[in-house]
């Protein structure tokens, strides 16, 4: 069961976290997360599971930033989100999918307990200007049925900005 955006007001402060909150990011069944102004890219042509790929940090100017094609950019959310006991989950909005801006590659998917800011996988197919502060993605709670184990230790957990991947320590 899909949390209403009133129950997820009702929520705040209590199992769902949002900071900074603002009412008016509030939709019928989700809440709208903003673009931070900083990306990453991977400094690399060829990445390498195994290793720590280096990046580069870009800032997003108020006057926008052009994204290209053929170029994977790890940005983060302007809001830290927290769930207790509920499964969080991102999905795009519909007007940035129109523009043909991909949010995330395959990890719209959070554990109960995350407790951080959200890394978003960006991906163009044509070139975008962007903007920071831009309401970018909408974040929308699953209901969990069962016992569950809360996610605690992950790599990505209490994270203070974006993440890049960190499967290399997998394999160690």
């Amino acid at each position: 069961m899909i949390l209403s955006g009133l129950e997820i007001a009702a929520r705040m402060g209590k199992d769902i976290g949002i900071d900074p909150y603002d009412p008016a990011q509030l939709n019928p069944n989700s809440y709208n997360l903003r673009l931070h102004n900083e990306l990453l890219v991977y400094d690399a042509p060829v990445l390498d599971m195994k290793i720590e790929n280096k990046t580069s940090k870009l800032t997003i100017p108020d006057t926008g930033f052009q994204l290209d094609p053929g170029k994977l950019y790890l940005g983060r959310t302007l809001e830290h989100t927290r769930s207790d006991t509920l499964v969080p989950m991102l999905e795009g909005r519909s007007s940035i999918g129109r523009l043909g801006m991909f949010v995330h590659v395959t990890a719209g998917f959070g554990d109960v307990g995350f407790n951080g800011y959200w890394t978003l996988e960006i991906f163009v197919v044509q070139p975008l200007v962007i903007y920071p502060g831009v309401e970018i993605c909408q974040i929308y709670y699953h209901q969990l049925d069962g016992d569950s184990i809360t996610y605690q230790n992950g790599k990505y957990q209490n994270n203070n900005g974006i993440q890049p991947s960190k499967l290399y320590q997998d394999f160690k």
